[in-house]
């Protein structure tokens, strides 16, 4: 009888991985004293006393702030609006273009959009999964303005290349900390290292608030420039010592009363789940790290991993199967997951953004080609082939797994490497039969979230 569970032998383990629950008491109390207070929101959009908000706003935005030395901390009602707040709050123009990371949500290159910059990607390291200092310095050229850092999967780029790269060019830095708040590099916590930066609170992110955000930044003029963005700026620039007020038509980006008052009670969460996760992440890894084919996360001397996801390098010229098969059968030898967050593992993350419509057809805002058509004299190109490193991760090498998480035993994580473990010790019966498994009906993480919502 066959020993893979995908050849008909009998899987690793049969019953479900839990599910994540990452609200509590604590989180129920504090949203019944803001109910209590009726006081759902603290926000007035005109200069004075309520213009950054109330009470529970205020206190939320401290403690991130003491906690991690930020000078400022701005909360926001999503990340996306924070990434587009912090264009604008170092001053994009028309025309300006912004070097980006094609591996990433697709927020980290639209905010560029929004205020008429132009996204320019670079390729990713192909061990770190962030944006590639070589890389950046070669797409540099006189109409740059900044620089997109994504800390992807919740381990830091390389920032002291990259602050090199901005000094020497004059480039502004913003950080995408999506995925890792309370990440350190080298000593420093992310978000506010570059010149502004931030974290986001969603749903599926290490700590949330339904939806939202928070900026960081240790520049005062960036810090007034993206709270003038928050709340309707063109009617407090009277109260506020503002010389430069392009790109300070504001909108309504604030956060609520309610929203803040669940994340104080998350927030005090946040080091026992990065904990948590560095510990489970670390057993993984103990147990993964001298399999030959695949790379597993190296962590740098003062530098921390979140776990967002735990990211693993394929080689199928090694192994001899193409990833595909090698999913599905660690899949088949663990239970079918019915959320995204017992899924053990997905492939390539997501489509290069260069390779989505809005760029292949250059049509963002209007249909007159904006904001690509302001630098006529240069034909920008978003063909295949533009970041190599990130097409073949994304087609053949990267594996992603979510369940490096809080809710998560060692037992749990123990599981999921000996599934791994089974299936390469039985490598050559996978290759026999590789022809039996099709290439398709790969577990998709979205149709399970939808059909168990």
């Amino acid at each position: 009888m066959s020993k893979l569970a995908i050849l008909g032998g009998e899987p690793v383990r049969k019953h479900d991985f839990p599910n994540r629950k990452s609200m509590g008491r604590n989180e129920k109390d504090a949203a019944l004293r803001v109910l209590d207070s009726d006081i759902l929101s603290g926000f007035i959009a005109a200069g004075g006393k309520f213009f950054n908000g109330g009470i529970e706003v205020k206190n939320f935005e401290k403690i991130w702030a003491n906690e991690y030395n930020f000078k400022h901390a701005i909360s926001i009602n999503s990340w996306t609006t924070g990434l587009q707040a912090c264009v604008g709050a170092i001053g994009i123009e028309p025309g300006d273009e912004i070097i980006c990371p094609p591996y990433t949500m697709s927020a980290s290159a639209t905010a560029c959009l929004f205020y008429g910059g132009i996204p320019i990607f670079a390729d990713i390291d192909p061990l770190r999964y962030t944006i590639d200092p070589k890389s950046i310095e070669e797409k540099i050229t006189k109409r740059t303005k900044a620089i997109v850092v994504v800390h992807l999967f919740g381990y830091s780029a390389e920032m002291d290349k990259i602050l090199e790269i901005a000094k020497n060019n004059n480039l502004k830095i913003i950080e995408d900390a999506a995925q890792a708040p309370g990440v350190i590099y080298k000593n420093r916590p992310v978000g506010a290292i570059g010149d502004i930066g931030g974290f986001s609170l969603n749903f599926h992110k290490h700590i949330h608030t339904g939806e939202g955000g928070l900026i960081v930044t240790n520049n005062d003029e960036l810090a007034l420039r993206a709270r003038l963005i928050r709340n309707h700026g063109e009617n407090a620039l009277d109260h506020y010592d503002v010389q430069d007020i392009s790109n300070l038509i504001g909108s309504n980006y604030r956060y609520t009363e309610l929203q803040a008052a669940i994340g104080i009670e998350q927030f005090k969460k946040l080091k026992n789940i990065l904990e948590h996760r560095q510990n489970i992440g670390s057993l993984l890894s103990n147990k993964l790290k001298n399999i030959e084919g695949i790379k597993i996360p190296q962590i740098e001397k003062d530098c921390t991993h979140a776990y967002y996801m735990y990211p693993i390098k394929f080689d199928s010229k090694v192994l001899g199967i193409n990833r595909n098969t090698f999913v599905k059968a660690v899949s088949a030898e663990l239970p079918i997951p019915k959320f995204w967050d017992t899924t053990p593992m997905a492939e390539g993350y997501i489509k290069p953004l260069y390779l989505n419509k809005i760029y292949q057809t250059k049509t963002a805002l209007g249909n007159s080609g904006f904001p690509w058509n302001q630098n006529k004299e240069v034909n920008y190109i978003y063909k295949k082939g533009l970041c190599p490193i990130t097409e073949k991760l994304y087609e053949e090498e990267l594996i992603v797994s979510p369940l490096v998480r809080e809710g998560i035993s060692s037992k749990d994580i123990s599981d999921f490497a000996d599934a791994i473990e089974k299936v390469l010790t039985n490598i050559n019966e996978l290759k026999n039969n590789a022809y039996k498994i099709s290439d398709q009906d790969i577990f998709d993480p979205i149709k399970a979230i939808e059909k168990n919502v």
